[in-house]
């Protein structure tokens, strides 16, 4: 029989704990070791229980999760998935080293909807790496030049691990970067936020993008939640996106795949495929396509990866043409956009 899952709940509400012990306790892979009532309970209680992955909420009274998170993992890296609403703060408690998060019941979402989704992030959290914190600031950048600029679109890919991994890579980027589009696998509500975060770091422009919108140098899309995003030819002359409704793709809404497939198929100037952390296989085969159209890929080596999965898909299939760190993949690309100016 395989090793249950030992799982520790830190959560301040009476009925959050309760949903999430009794939920995941239906799970025979799962085994809930114990739960916290705040971070001090939760300090103490770690010592001794010693779990493969903890639950933490971001707002509790006392010491917040995030503060709480910025203590122990330096320390203790221990894989957790932060419980939330909707809140900014679950940006601030990845980049602090969570592995992943999960977004609280709001009476859209079902509860039983919510701990399945749960579960399968305790599951993979349970193998990931926790990748200890580095300053959120910017990284200093040489601007490209209009003829290193000027008739190239960048797709990138991410899931698990990716919101700090792409901003890795995308701190690292000039202000004038050609136009770039970004898939990362993320629940309704939280695609906007994520956006907002990276225009605030990054020197490039970054919105989450909208049905119809131009693909242009100095501004990077970010696929909205629940959407399919596509890369076609506009009717101007350049390249636009659409963010529509359709079914799962690699069990994904946006799906890389169906993002890299769309500029494999649509985009006739120069292409840069990048496929960064995550498990699955999503992105690997779209990666694939745009290689053979002659683009240029990029995947994220093991060693920087917290999920080597996504990456790992895509180099075996033969869809990378080089292997990089989230932190040395700017530069990779970068040099190759010069080189073919």
């Amino acid at each position: 029989m395989d090793k249950k899952i030992r799982v520790f709940v830190v959560d301040d509400s009476n009925v959050a704990r309760k949903v999430i012990i009794d939920g995941l306790s239906r799970f025979h892979g799962v085994e809930v070791v114990g739960y916290a009532i705040n971070a001090l309970d939760a300090k103490n209680k770690l010592k001794h229980l010693k779990p493969d992955v903890m639950t933490c909420d971001v707002q509790m009274p006392g010491m917040n999760g995030l503060d709480f998170l910025r203590q122990l993992l330096p320390e203790n890296p221990l894989p957790v998935v932060v419980v939330s609403a909707l809140n900014i703060g679950v940006f601030d408690a990845l980049h602090a080293g969570a592995v992943d998060f999960v977004r609280k019941p709001d009476g859209v979402q079902s509860t039983e909807k919510f701990i399945g989704t749960l579960y399968q992030k305790i599951r993979i959290a349970a193998s990931a790496k926790v990748r200890c914190p580095s300053p959120v600031q910017a990284v200093p950048s040489v601007a490209l030049g209009e003829s290193a600029t000027g008739r190239t679109i960048i797709g990138l890919g991410a899931s698990t691990g990716g919101t700090e991994a792409t901003l890795e890579v995308m701190k690292r980027l000039p202000e004038d970067i050609p136009g770039m589009v970004i898939v990362q696998h993320m629940p309704p509500g939280f695609t906007q936020m994520y956006a907002e975060r990276l225009n605030r770091i990054c020197k490039m422009e970054v919105r989450e993008a909208k049905d119809g919108d131009e693909i242009h140098r100095g501004l990077a899309l970010v696929a909205p939640a629940d959407l399919q995003c596509r890369v076609v030819r506009s009717p101007l002359g350049g390249y636009r996106v659409t963010c529509t409704p359709g079914e799962r793709v690699s069990g994904h809404r946006p799906s890389v795949d169906v993002m890299f497939s769309s500029i494999a198929a649509n985009v006739k100037c120069q292409t840069v495929g990048i496929i960064m952390t995550g498990m699955g296989r999503d992105g690997a085969s779209g990666l694939l396509e745009m290689r053979q159209k002659g683009a240029y890929t990029i995947g994220q080596d093991k060693e920087s990866c917290v999920v080597y999965g996504m990456p790992c898909v895509a180099y075996e299939l033969g869809a990378v043409t080089i292997q990089a760190s989230c932190e040395n993949i700017a530069s990779v690309l970068l040099r190759h956009l010069k080189m073919n100016a």
